[in-house]
C-alpha cells in the first residue's frame, strides 16, 4: 500500500465521524437531532423537572462521563474500520441483486405486470424496511441468545449513561455481522423487485432515502439512546417500539434482560414473547451490572474483552477434555 493511498484512509476515516451529522440516512443527521430536540422539550414541558431545559439535556453526566468518552473512541476507531473492511462489503448488494436478477430471470423468464412503477417503488420499500427490521431483530435475538455473539454485542450494552451516539457503541465485529445482514437483504430484496418489476426500478431508486426511515429517524430515534423518558400510548407499543422501551432493553434489572430487542416495531418482540412495555416502568439504571461494567471500563478492554472471553472459554471447554 502506497503513503498516497494511507494517506486517504486516514482522511477518510476522520471525515466519517463529521459526515454522519450531515448525512441524512444516519440517525444523528442534524435535523434528525434538531426534531429530538424538539420533541425532548415536549417531554420535559410535561416531566415537572425544576431544572432549566438546557440544564436537563445537556447534562455533564450524561455527556462527559467516561462512558460518554468511550462511546466517542469506538466511534473513531469503527470509522477506520468501516474505511478498510466494510465499505468494499456494501457494494457487493448491487451484485447480489444482479445475480438475484438474472437467476429469476433464467427460471421463470421476463414477467410482464402492467402496473405502475409507483407502485413498485411503494411495494419495494415497505418490503425492504419490514425484511431489514425483522432480521435486525433476528440477529439482535441471536446476539442476546448466543454466548459468541453476546460477548461481542456486551459491548453496546456496556454502556452505563446513553446519548444519541451511544447507537454506534458497537464492536467491530458486530458492526460486520449488521453491515453483511444490510447488503444480503438489500440484494435479495431488491433483486427480486427488479425482476418482478421488469426492470422498472433503477438502482438510484434502490439507493434512495427511504421516506419511512427518515420519518423514523426524524421523530425522536434519537431519543431511544438518551435519558429522556419518551412512551408511547400503551397500545401503540405493542406495535412500535418507543424510545423508552428500547431504555429498558439497556436496563442492567436482570428482569429486562433480552426483552425489547426490535429496532422500529415491537411486532417481532411481541411474537417472540420478549416484549416489554413502559407502563408502571419509570426509573432505569443502564449497563450490565456493577461487576461487569468494570470489564469495559476503558476503549482497549471493549475492543479486546470478547476475544479474551472466548479465548478463556475455550481453554476451558478443552482442560476438561
Amino acid at each position: 500500500m502506497s503513503l498516497n493511498e494511507l494517506w486517504e484512509i486516514l482522511l477518510e476515516g476522520l471525515k466519517m465521524p463529521i459526515q454522519m451529522f450531515l448525512t441524512p440516512s444516519k440517525r444523528v443527521y442534524v435535523l434528525h437531532l434538531a426534531t429530538s430536540l424538539c420533541i425532548a422539550y415536549v417531554v420535559f414541558l410535561f416531566s415537572g423537572k425544576k431544572q432549566g431545559f438546557f440544564k436537563y439535556i445537556l447534562n455533564k453526566k450524561v455527556w462527559t462521563n467516561h462512558s460518554a468518552r468511550i462511546d466517542y473512541g469506538l466511534i473513531v476507531f469503527n470509522s477506520f474500520f468501516k474505511v478498510i473492511l466494510i465499505a468494499p462489503i456494501l457494494v457487493y448488494s448491487l451484485y447480489i441483486s444482479f445475480y438475484t436478477t438474472e437467476w429469476l430471470n433464467s427460471q421463470f423468464g421476463y414477467p410482464q405486470y402492467d402496473i405502475p412503477q409507483y407502485a413498485f417503488i411503494i411495494a419495494y420499500t415497505l418490503t425492504l424496511m419490514l425484511a431489514n427490521d425483522f432480521m435486525s431483530f433476528f440477529i439482535h435475538y441471536l446476539m442476546h441468545k448466543y454466548e459468541v455473539l453476546w460477548e461481542f454485542h456486551k459491548i453496546h450494552h456496556s454502556a452505563t449513561t446513553m446519548n444519541p451516539l451511544t447507537q454506534y457503541r458497537l464492536h467491530p465485529v458486530e458492526l460486520m455481522i449488521n453491515n453483511i445482514k444490510g447488503t444480503l437483504v438489500i440484494g435479495f430484496v431488491s433483486g427480486f423487485f427488479n425482476f418482478i418489476s421488469g426492470h422498472q426500478i433503477s438502482v438510484i431508486s434502490f439507493l434512495g432515502v427511504n421516506i419511512f426511515n427518515f420519518a423514523f429517524l426524524a421523530l425522536g430515534a434519537n431519543l431511544r439512546h438518551s435519558h429522556v423518558k419518551l412512551k408511547y400510548p400503551h397500545l401503540l407499543e405493542k406495535i412500535l417500539i418507543s424510545p423508552f422501551q428500547h431504555q429498558i432493553h439497556h436496563s442492567a434489572d436482570p428482569k429486562h434482560f433480552n426483552k425489547n430487542m426490535g429496532s422500529k416495531f415491537a411486532l417481532w418482540d411481541w411474537m417472540f414473547g420478549t416484549l416489554v412495555r413502559s407502563k408502571n416502568i419509570e426509573k432505569l439504571k443502564f449497563g450490565l451490572g456493577t461487576r461487569e461494567n468494570l470489564q469495559y471500563n476503558s476503549l482497549a478492554k471493549n475492543l479486546y474483552m470478547p476475544f479474551y472471553n472466548l479465548w478463556n472459554r475455550l481453554a476451558r471447554i478443552f482442560s476438561k477434555n
